[in-house]
């Protein structure tokens, strides 16, 4: 209760009670234990009324338990940080923190740093160059439009844009700033020239960052599995992903053993590459362009190799 006061401001008896989710009855007996210990807790009536504190109080870091501690320092990535600028700060920040807390909660955040690194690229991926992050995230903490040239994948593919940017999202490795108007979603290591000098944009009050990117993350899903490919799957073999959750879903055991099932897909070309590689554990029976596709290609492997083995 302490803490929300502190964070938030005057709020009414309900409203923390909504927030705590107990009863409006045991707000009032807190505030009242609040009161008798000390804390300058103030109770106003009256329609604008509610609880507040003492302008200016402020309580120290107490009240964590070992696995909140252990959560803090988890949660602060340094390779992001510093690509934000912020390395310095994170750990000036992470210092204070470990200062104030009592000897017990400091080991275990001993430990947790100790024992867990998070290393968000994966290994294939190589480092995107984002030269532009730390003025992208200026432009975001101050709400500065940003005019950028920007290169996309279709013609033409070097274009001018005007951003509104809302923040940053860190996904797989690679930085994405979420701009308006619209809101649309870029790659920052696209961004090729940048320029923060047009003002300050309003950044609409209803938008939240977190809600939007899992609604574009289900659209982009959504809008990527369009098509369908019925597959069979050799005994033990198992597909990754939607397909996987397709198989279970609707696959049937043959007499021979292989399971039948309709599976998404994202494209005929991304199908013939991902099915390639479970070689003969599977056999795709639809579409026949896909089909045909992979056909195909075996054939033409058969050609190389057999001219090979002939030598």
């Amino acid at each position: 209760m302490l803490l929300l006061l502190q964070t938030r401001g005057r709020m009414t008896a309900a409203d923390l009670a909504a927030e705590l989710e107990v009863s409006v009855r045991t707000v009032y007996r807190d505030a009242e234990a609040l009161g008798a210990a000390g804390v300058p807790l103030y109770g106003d009536a009256g329609h604008a009324g509610g609880y507040r504190l003492l302008d200016g109080y402020r309580t120290r870091l107490t009240g964590l338990t070992a696995d909140e501690a252990e959560a803090l320092f988890l949660a602060g990535v340094p390779g992001p940080a510093a690509e934000l600028g912020l390395g310095q700060v994170l750990a000036a920040a992470q210092l204070k923190v470990r200062a104030a807390l009592p000897s017990e909660l400091r080991a275990h955040a001993d430990r947790i740093s100790g024992r867990f690194h998070l290393d968000a690229p994966g290994w294939y991926a190589d480092g995107e160059d984002t030269p532009f992050l730390p003025a992208v995230a200026d432009a975001v903490w101050r709400s500065r439009v940003l005019r950028v040239r920007y290169r996309r994948w279709r013609a033409p593919t070097d274009v001018e844009r005007r951003l509104e940017p809302y923040g940053l999202v860190l996904k797989a490795g690679r930085w994405y700033v979420v701009a308006g108007p619209g809101p649309r979603t870029f790659r920052v290591d696209q961004i090729l020239e940048l320029d923060s000098g047009e003002g300050e944009f309003e950044r609409p009050g209803d938008f939240h960052l977190a809600a939007y990117w899992t609604a574009y993350q289900r659209d982009f899903h959504d809008r990527l599995h369009q098509g369908e490919a019925v597959v069979r799957l050799a005994p033990g073999v198992r597909l990754a992903g939607r397909a996987g959750d397709a198989v279970r879903a609707n696959g049937r055991k043959e007499s021979d053993g292989w399971t039948r099932a309709t599976v998404p897909v994202e494209s005929v070309e991304h199908a013939h590459a991902e099915f390639l590689r479970l070689g003969a554990d599977i056999e795709v029976l639809e579409p026949a362009e896909l089909r045909a596709r992979i056909a195909g290609t075996v054939a033409a492997l058969a050609r190389t190799y057999g001219t090979e083995s002939a030598c």
